[in-house]
């Protein structure tokens, strides 16, 4: 394993409360302030720190994926559920099953997979043990809960193929894995422990897979980003000038790693906190996958 030092840029300085979930789409880095249910998105072709804001929702904005076929719309983990978040900031609910839970909880981060299904995890706001799920939402719309009993569910990400699901329970300090069936999204087994990180190494977060199929994962409270093989080997940890790192994302043609901070729970935050980063990084990643539910799930 190597600790490598590399030059962080801060490319907005948004004060983010609480910035996650950064994907490249079409050309543009597209993120949310989760608490304050903002969407942005930075574009290639414009300067620096011009984020722009595409959506305010009165609810807690987890993350978004892009809806296939239908320019400018998102299936969103939004609030208690999972909805489309249309151009004109509307949200149409598929499903609110975190209303149905015994404590008051929240949608949090959450990818489309290679086939065309949205993943998204929940959490309890006071963090009860537990009170976490993992869901998958099919192209027709419906809500699956795929596991449960976990805490404070983070990063999905998916290999190239999408027959490997990752996933963090945060509050747990486990990174796990899942096989996938391809056609039914159904897991293939439990899920088993990739990684676990000890006392003192941080939490972690959000997450990516690269283009040689390694996985790279923020670790909130340690203020650094790990890359880790296919076989759970740790092969880099590259520090970020903020205690926080939420989330990370590769650009798919340039060597940039991008990383979303939080000011949430930063006693003396700096410039860094709650900012979107630049590092410079010798792979690639891959443009974000689609929801293929189309106009048929509205």
């Amino acid at each position: 394993m190597t600790s490598t030092a590399l030059p962080a840029t801060v490319v907005v300085d948004g004060a983010y409360e609480l910035a996650e979930g950064g994907r490249w789409i079409d050309g543009r880095y597209v993120y949310v302030d989760i608490l304050s249910g903002r969407l942005f998105e930075l574009r290639e072709d414009t300067e620096p720190e011009s984020a722009r804001q595409l959506a305010r929702l009165d609810v807690a904005l987890g993350a978004v994926a892009p809806v296939a076929g239908r320019p400018d719309t998102w299936i969103a983990a939004a609030g208690t559920g999972i909805a489309l978040l249309t151009p004109g900031g509307v949200l149409q609910w598929l499903d609110r099953p975190e209303d149905r839970t015994p404590v008051p909880s929240r949608m949090n981060d959450g990818v489309a997979d290679p086939a065309g299904r949205f993943w998204a995890g929940s959490m309890a706001y006071d963090g009860t043990r537990g009170a976490g799920s993992l869901y998958r939402t099919d192209p027709d719309g419906t809500v699956v809960r795929v596991l449960d009993g976990l805490t404070i569910v983070n990063g999905p990400a998916f290999t190239a193929d999408g027959s490997t699901l990752y996933f963090a329970d945060t509050a747990a300090g486990t990174i796990l894995r899942c096989r996938i069936d391809p056609v039914s999204g159904d897991l293939s087994g439990g899920p088993e422990t990739f990684a676990r990180l000890r006392d003192g190494e941080g939490s972690p977060d959000g997450m990516t897979v690269d283009e040689e199929g390694c996985l790279w994962v923020a670790l909130w409270g340690a203020g650094a980003v790990r890359r880790y093989g296919p076989d759970g080997r740790l092969l880099h940890t590259v520090p970020v000038p903020a205690p926080h790192p939420t989330s990370v994302c590769l650009h798919p043609e340039d060597h940039r790693l991008f990383v979303t901070t939080a000011r949430y729970g930063v006693t003396n935050p700096t410039a860094a906190s709650g900012a979107l980063l630049s590092i410079p990084v010798p792979v690639r990643g891959t443009v974000a996958c689609s929801w293929q539910g189309g106009s048929g799930a509205a």
